[in-house]
């Protein structure tokens, strides 16, 4: 493993039914203005945004509405809410929802607080930002982890750029798995394929020799492939809608990533054809992974081969070989079948394989994708414009 710090500020409130309690306790801890931050009409059809409301008032809390966050959260939109908290004076923001609610929210925290561009600050003059409007997250929708971390993706429309910035920690996280019951069942399993995605994408990074955080991770990858097959089985099982929330939790509040070098080159590729699309997230790291992974397949065959085995439980098919003894030959074929088994468990939990599935057809779309993908030095291999181009119409 690499030497590595680490301080963790996000308190966790975890379980079911778990979310009154939490948020009463958390407003003793914040000031008078609240900045109530969610997304589509989603959160007051099922009658969440009342309770919520009504619970920050409880609190003697003052609510100012931020409402209409996209599933693909727009550079746009967080000027709108970083403008909103400077002239109303908010002291905390809340934002309810999944990844995009979270994420658009970081980043107004942190521009709200700034005399420049947040976008230009970081892109131009690689400067994170230092000073923060306080705030925490209550997940309604898991699986992209994102209320663990101060990393976002923000759509930039003028500059057709779906790229990372940096804002703020949240001070808490409310994960309480009742509040997953109004999503369709797809957006579930988008959602946890996203996380199984994120430790994927940690799991292949540096160094690649065997460590304690990816021992964990194996863990964890076993149990999103294990909860996914239950809660598609059963949807009330409110024990793997639990189980689910923390594996997102835990693919993204740095246990994962301690010690190594990460990369997540297919994240970015995903980004791009977001940015130009606004395509699901989740639907569009299915589509990328295994062809993503046959690209890499030689030079991260050792990696891909002990996946195969210690997650996805492929046999080799010469008896008492494993990818702990076999030679060069055998361990990519170990390591092939284990890209197939990925590739068969997204058809068998219904999520696409190709980019028609999802009325993407359009080269030209792909073209502009591969030409302003945020490039990455690569886990195993760092790719080419054109290696993107080429992953990418393999996806068609």
């Amino acid at each position: 493993m690499n030497n590595f710090n680490f301080q963790y500020p996000v308190r966790q409130h975890f379980g079911k039914g778990c979310a009154e309690n939490a948020i009463k306790e958390e407003m003793k801890r914040v000031g008078k203005r609240v900045l109530l931050a969610y997304g589509g009409g989603s959160l007051k059809r099922t009658g969440l945004y009342n309770k919520i409301k009504t619970w920050l008032e409880e609190s003697g809390k003052e609510v100012v509405d931020f409402g209409g966050i996209m599933s693909n959260p727009t550079y746009a939109k967080v000027k709108e809410g970083a403008r909103i908290v400077r002239e109303e004076h908010i002291d905390f923001i809340l934002a309810v929802g999944g990844g995009s609610v979270i994420d658009c929210c970081k980043i107004v925290s942190s521009q709200a607080k700034m005399d420049v561009d947040a976008w230009d600050d970081w892109y131009v003059g690689h400067n994170l930002p230092k000073e923060f409007v306080p705030m925490g997250a209550v997940v309604t929708a898991s699986g992209t982890g994102a209320e663990q971390n101060n990393g976002a993706v923000i759509t930039n429309e003028e500059k057709k750029l779906k790229q990372p910035l940096f804002g703020a920690y949240h001070s808490f996280a409310i994960l309480d798995s009742d509040l997953t019951k109004t999503l369709p069942m797809k957006q579930v399993v988008s959602g946890a394929f996203d996380t199984l995605s994120h430790c994927m994408e940690t799991y292949m990074g540096k160094p690649q020799s065997t460590n304690i955080s990816d021992e964990i991770n194996e863990a964890v990858m076993r149990n999103v492939i294990k909860n996914i097959h239950a809660i598609i089985a059963d949807p009330d099982n409110d024990f793997a809608r639990g189980e689910l929330m923390w594996d997102s939790a835990m693919a993204e509040n740095g246990l994962l990533k301690l010690g190594k070098l990460t990369d997540f080159q297919c994240h970015m590729i995903e980004h791009a054809v977001g940015a130009y699309t606004d395509c699901n997230h989740g639907q569009g790291l299915a589509i990328l992974h295994p062809t993503f992974y046959r690209h890499l397949l030689d030079a991260g065959t050792a990696k891909l081969a002990r996946m195969a085995q210690e997650v996805w439980g492929v046999k080799s098919d010469v008896e008492g070989v494993t990818y702990k003894n076999a030679d060069a030959t055998e361990l990519r074929v170990i390591a092939a079948k284990g890209i197939d088994a990925l590739e068969n468990f997204i058809k068998e939990i219904g999520l696409p394989t190709r980019w028609i599935e999802i009325g993407i057809t359009d080269d030209t779309i792909l073209r502009a994708a591969a030409d302003t993908c945020f490039l990455l030095p690569g886990c195993c291999k760092q790719m080419s414009r054109d290696e993107i181009y080429e992953l990418l119409e393999e996806c068609k």
